[in-house]
């Protein structure tokens, strides 16, 4: 196994998934303190999970973002 390749792999996919999902929080916070939903000094629960498809391996990780 190349490990070198296989830290790339990773990292490519890693890299698509934090820009991605930065973007959509901050799509939802933008459109949610326009609306009035949210205001400034409110959290938003956040949770990501990774799913090993076919192995049966999950990874979550729960999280609170606070809006100042």
């Amino acid at each position: 196994m190349n490990e070198e390749n296989l830290n790339l792999e990773i990292r490519k996919f890693l890299k698509k998934v934090g820009i991605t999902s930065q973007k959509v929080i901050e799509n939802y916070i933008i459109k949610s303190l326009g609306e009035g939903n949210l205001k400034t000094s409110d959290e938003v629960a956040v949770e990501m999970k990774m799913t090993i498809k076919d192995h049966n391996i999950e990874h979550t990780i729960s999280d609170k973002i606070k809006i100042e």
